[in-house]
Parts: structure tokens; C-alpha cells; sequence
């Protein structure tokens, strides 16, 4: 599985009208010359990288470091290709606040519109999954407030979420891929694009396995020995951001982890009834344990500090981060949007498409030699995607 995070400071306002109608024309163009020449699945490829997704942005006239160039491009991306969908193979659901728990509706209807055949249950369960890991397996001070969900015809889907730091008022772009092994609880974000990183409860990490599993084990057991050892910490009574978590003085610090101000120590009275819901249900692993209702942040919090004063068990807590303008930017910046130069890209990559459309490609083909010299003046070299 692929994935990758941006980090984005919050930008407030609204796109206008004028440049997100033609953000959706472009960037409609776009997507249907990718679909043309390598397929819907290519698409998915190309939104699962963050790198990508931000260029899209920036040929598109949006702000290239703004949170809004997430929502925005994603409806204008949504806006643009609903006519067309059923042709492409391609369907989107979902988006910004409201519009994001509709994305299960959104699946279903596509499946009722266009007559599909797959999974779509299966394409429900991984919108939610997704955005529950990065919610709550993942908990690096970033709340979800954007889920957008794009799968073909054949089942591959891809996620764009993205979550608010209300402290910092910076937001965390996420993406993933489907692949034919889906191991959610691998490493999943491997190419993550930020600066500012810091220590983080990430039991989506391969270094939280054995986390993972006494989890899962506390889950399954009465709630009073999670309950007691939580008790045990509150009677501490130190501030949560001077606890650290099982610090052997012998072990490198690579395993320890101060609580900040957003992850307060959670109350055991507080989570009593949900770990008395899981030890009902009895989950089977660790993704039916975080897929339960109920089961948020401070409960798989809880868990792995119980996991790990109890049994020895370290969660990892380190933050998964690794890591030009075509036609200017709406705040001006590197210089303002050229309406003309913007028409005369969408009147271009149109053209092509209903040439190819009728057995022309000599157009696409000719963008195509255009961007390989270009390619190679830089001393790169584009490999196709199997």
C-alpha cells in the first residue's frame, strides 16, 4: 500500500467562481487524457502521491502551500468528471465536513447508477477503515475533516483525507492506494511529504505489532486490569505532558514518549463502558478491535499505555514523516492567474481528446514527445507504471 502525507497551513476564504470553473475544466481535462493514455487505475497512482497532487494543484491556479488546495481541487476534480464517470471507469465520493459522511451513500449510488459489479460493501468498510486509522491509529494531533474516495470500475480505489491541528492551525494532507496485499498495519505511509514532525501514538506502525497485540489481548479481557492500571497512573497525579511511557534507564530514548497538551491521559471512568463493549464483542484482530464503534483515540490510547507499562510491549512514537506554476496562483503569488493562458490549456487538452476519441492521437502523441524532451533536458527519465 502507498501512501503520503503534506502538511499544509490553514488558509481561510473561498475559491471564486471564476477560477473554480475553470479548475474543473482543466483539471477535467486532465484526468480524461491520463484515463486515454494509461487507464483509470493510473489516476489512482497519480492522486496516492502527494508530490502529484500538489502539482495538480499548482497547474490548476490554486495556492501551492494552502490547506484549500485539498477541498478545492478534489471538488472541482468531482464537479468536473460526474458527467462522465461511467465512460471513465472512474468514480468519486465524498469531500469536505458533510460531504464526507456521505461517502458510504455516495458509493452505493455509483454502484446503483452505473450498474457495477464489485465489492461495494468492501469498497464501504475501507472509507471507513481508512479514515479510522488515520484518526485514531495514527494520532498525531490532526483531526479528519476531509474524506474523498476514488475507486474504478474494477475495485482499486484511492483516499484523499485530510485532517485540522487547531493548535498550529496546520492541516495533514493523507493518501492511500489499494494493491492486491492490503496490510493496513505496515508502515502504510511511505511517502509522507512534511517539515514539521514530532512524537506521535502510531499503532499503524510495523514497530507496534506486539503493541497491537497485547491491545487486542487487554481488549478481549474484563476491563478491571486496564481500568486499575489507568487508575494507578491518574494517582500519579503528574500533568499528562510529563508522563513518559515505560522509560528504561538502560533503553535509547527511540521508545519514549512524552504526552503533549492534545493527548490528555484518558480517565479509565471515561472509556469503562467501551472497553466493557469490546470484552463483549471479543474482536477477532486489531482492525476489527479500532473498526468497532465507540473505539477512538483515547481507547487505543489507553490500550497501548496499559500494553506497554504492563507488559513491556512499546508502541512506536515516531511520526511517519518522511520527506511550478503554469498558470500563476489566486493569492497573486508567483504572479496572478492568466485567465487566457488558463483557456487556451483547457481549449489544447480537449482538442486532443476528441481527436483521440475519433482515431486521432497525433496531438496527444506530440504532448507526449514534448513532455520526454522535457524529461530529458533535466536528465530524467518517466517509467511507466505496471
Amino acid at each position: 500500500m502507498r501512501t503520503g502525507t503534506v502538511n499544509l497551513p490553514l488558509h481561510g476564504g473561498k475559491c471564486p467562481t471564476w477560477l473554480f470553473n475553470r479548475m474543473k475544466e482543466l483539471g477535467s481535462a486532465i484526468i480524461q487524457v491520463i484515463v486515454e493514455e494509461f487507464g483509470s487505475r493510473e489516476v489512482l497512482y497519480r492522486l496516492s502521491d502527494p508530490v502529484w497532487f500538489q502539482a495538480l494543484g499548482c497547474v490548476l491556479g490554486f495556492d501551492w502551500h494552502s490547506s484549500g488546495i485539498t477541498t478545492t481541487v478534489c471538488s472541482a476534480l468531482k464537479e468536473g468528471l460526474k458527467h462522465c464517470q461511467g465512460d471513465m471507469g472512474l468514480f468519486f465520493a465524498g469531500g469536505k465536513g458533510a460531504a464526507a459522511r456521505k461517502t458510504p451513500l455516495e458509493i452505493i449510488q455509483a454502484g446503483d447508477n452505473y450498474g457495477l459489479s464489485n465489492n461495494l460493501t468492501g469498497l464501504q468498510e475501507v472509507s471507513r477503515l481508512t479514515a479510522k486509522i488515520d484518526n485514531a491509529a495514527l494520532q498525531d494531533g490532526y483531526q479528519l475533516y476531509h474524506h474523498f474516495f476514488i475507486f474504478t470500475a474494477k475495485g482499486d480505489w484511492a483516499v484523499v483525507q485530510q485532517g485540522m491541528n487547531t493548535d498550529s492551525r496546520y492541516v495533514r494532507r493523507y493518501h492511500w492506494i489499494s494493491e492486491h496485499e492490503k496490510n493496513y498495519l505496515s508502515d502504510p505511509h511511505s511517502a509522507i511529504c512534511c517539515d514539521n514532525t514530532g512524537p506521535v501514538l502510531n499503532m499503524a506502525a510495523s514497530k507496534s505489532e506486539k503493541a497491537r497485540s497485547v491491545s487486542l489481548y487487554l481488549a478481549r479481557e474484563a476491563p478491571g486490569e486496564v481500568n486499575r492500571i489507568l487508575n494507578g497512573i491518574l494517582e500519579k497525579k503528574r500533568e499528562p505532558e510529563q508522563l513518559t511511557l515505560f522509560r528504561r534507564p538502560h533503553e535509547s530514548r527511540e521508545f519514549s514518549f512524552t504526552l503533549p497538551r492534545y493527548h490528555p491521559v484518558p480517565k479509565a471512568n471515561k472509556i469503562n463502558k467501551i472497553l466493557q463493549l469490546l470484552y463483549e464483542k471479543q474482536p477477532e484482530d486489531y482492525l476489527t478491535l479500532l473498526s468497532q464503534p465507540g473505539v477512538g483515540p483515547a481507547t487505543i490510547r489507553a490500550l497501548a499505555m496499559v500494553s506497554e507499562i504492563a507488559y513491556g510491549t512499546p508502541a512506536s512514537f515516531k511520526d511517519p514523516v518522511r520527506f511550478s506554476f503554469a498558470h500563476g496562483g489566486k493569492d497573486g503569488y508567483p504572479y496572478p492567474v492568466n485567465c487566457q493562458n488558463y483557456d487556451t490549456s483547457i481549449n489544447v487538452l480537449r482538442t486532443c481528446l476528441e481527436n483521440a476519441r475519433i482515431g486521432n492521437k497525433e496531438k496527444i502523441k506530440a504532448l507526449k514527445r514534448l513532455a520526454i524532451l522535457k524529461d530529458r533536458s533535466r536528465g530524467q527519465s518517466f517509467q511507466r507504471r505496471n
